[in-house]
């Protein structure tokens, strides 16, 4: 029951930033299972009633904490405070859910992010991005018996500008939280249905792929949007659908073993669903240009059956619906240099290989410890603009003693742009008569942050940043003169709303 509640949960993309990272947060699985330890091994047909009950609940116990993971995409350290809320005692809820009874629990939180740039970028300045996200869960066991069954829903509101385009003139922000229209939207709706003994998990509505696919609870210990909620690589070299714009879609997830599983998934690609004005309640498919189809398979592993967590996953996104070509028009030239329409090609691809995993802690029946994460994706079909990216970080939970759930977080990531990226934007240089000096192939970002939980409903997280080789917005192209490297201070707030108003429980709550 407890893994149905928390599915939609787990989908906030930095929606509660509220305890450190996943790893640290399963260390209660040893601690509150119902025995005072996890259960393994299968007890077998002779054991008694209590030792199979036992035995089923920690295995959903640790399944949820894999669902967790896969499916925080995007998402924040708030998803290990969801997890640390499943592990907890009963009545197991994520922190600050507040139960309504029979099986429908809400969550409802603020996330902010200010970001300033002192030195470098088009010019100096400061920008603020906000999200209220809304999440109502219905356990349909408890509700209408279908056992296994769930319906989810997210609504988010987003509001502010970007740093990014504002001041600094690049396309990846560094304020995760902006982007896919700034106004209130339908961001999740879905039908869940968990099979055989939850070894099967299939869930079909209004989805998005990245989250269920490219996400870690690490990645937002962080605020650009290179390592926050998902890596930015699959958005430059596919058209998987991204956090908050839902299409219809469906995707299942097979566990071969307790620590093997194999996933995949489809999901409409529809550009007017992106568009500033959509709100997400328009389904009909008109201007559906295809599919894009996520497939991979890993070994997850927990607390439960490991003392040092770790997630390894390898796979591909096969797009195959259309895409602006990056450089030629409907005439084969240079639509930069001709005006006319760009060429619309149809059908591309990237692989990915992914992990996390804990690799210090100093004790075994506590929540401190030190865990590394990284990722590797490379354009394999298509003419794509960017043909490789990777990040990677550490995330250290509990830094210092009676702090047990600040982190500390060190991250870079890094783009590579193709030959056929770099001819654009030389194209457009030709244009108005200015060499290629000054054009970069990659572009990188590094980050250190420290997030704070300064009471169970309100976490900060200060952060720094360091943009080398701004990859700049099309309108900037013909820019005569290199665009400095950008040096950010940023912070970000996380407000649960309802353990704030004393109707729910925190980390730290009593």
């Amino acid at each position: 029951m407890v893994r149905k509640q928390t599915r939609w949960a787990a989908l906030a993309l930095c929606a509660a930033t509220m305890t450190a990272g996943v790893s640290a947060a399963e260390a209660q699985v040893a601690a509150t299972a119902p025995d005072g330890g996890p259960s393994l091994v299968n007890p077998g047909p002779k054991a008694s009633p209590a030792q199979k009950a036992r035995y089923r609940a920690n295995r959903a116990r640790r399944r949820t904490i894999r669902e967790a993971r896969s499916a925080a995409g995007a998402n924040s350290a708030a998803a290990s405070s969801i997890v640390q809320g499943v592990t907890a005692s009963a009545p197991s809820l994520p922190p600050g859910a507040l139960d309504l009874g029979n099986g429908i629990t809400m969550l409802l939180n603020y996330t902010g992010e200010f970001a300033a740039n002192p030195s470098g970028g088009r010019r100096q300045g400061s920008d603020y991005a906000g999200q209220v996200f809304f999440g109502l869960d219905a356990d349909l066991g408890r509700l209408a018996g279908i056992d296994g069954g769930s319906v989810h829903t997210i609504v988010t509101q987003r509001h502010g500008r970007s740093l990014a385009q504002d001041y600094i003139g690049n396309t990846t922000s560094v304020q995760e939280i902006y982007g896919g229209g700034q106004t209130a939207h339908l961001s999740l709706l879905s039908y869940e249905q968990k099979l055989f003994d939850n070894r099967l998990d299939i869930e079909a509505g209004r989805l998005l792929a990245s989250v269920n696919f490219l996400g870690s609870p690490l990645y937002c210990n962080f605020q650009n949007n290179e390592v926050c909620g998902n890596p930015k690589g699959a958005f430059k070299m596919t058209n998987i659908t991204w956090w908050p714009i839902a299409t219809w879609g469906a995707h299942a997830k097979a566990w071969v073993t307790d620590k093997v599983f194999v996933h995949a998934g489809i999901y409409e690609v529809n550009p007017r669903d992106q568009q500033d004005n959509q709100n997400g309640i328009d389904w009909s498919t008109r201007g559906a240009t295809g599919v894009v189809v996520p497939i991979e398979a890993g070994y997850s592993t927990n607390f439960g059956n490991d003392p040092l967590p770790r997630n390894y996953s390898v796979g591909a996104i096969i797009d195959q619906s259309d895409y602006t070509d990056p450089v030629q028009d409907v005439r084969r030239g240079a639509y930069l240099l001709s005006g006319l329409d760009p060429l619309t090609r149809f059908g591309r691809s990237a692989v990915f290989a992914r992990f996390d995993q804990m690799v210090w802690r100093p004790d075994p029946t506590g929540i401190q410890g030190l865990s590394l994460f990284g990722v590797a994706m490379a354009a394999t079909g298509g003419r794509q603009f960017e043909d490789y990216f990777f990040n990677g970080g550490a995330v250290l939970t509990g830094t210092f003693a009676g702090r047990p759930y600040d982190t500390l977080g060190v991250s870079f990531a890094v783009e590579h742009f193709s030959p056929i990226g770099l001819a654009n934007i030389r194209a457009a240089r030709a244009k108005v008569g200015l060499g290629y000096g000054g054009v970069s192939s990659t572009q990188s970002i590094l980050e250190l942050s420290y997030g704070i939980q300064l009471t169970p409903a309100v976490r900060l997280m200060p952060n720094l940043q360091y943009v080398i080789n701004p990859q700049l917005q099309e309108r900037y192209f013909a820019q005569p003169k290199r665009v400095p490297d950008a040096f950010v201070v940023g912070a970000k707030l996380s407000v649960d709303l309802f353990t704030l108003a004393g109707f729910a429980k925190g980390p730290g709550s009593l």
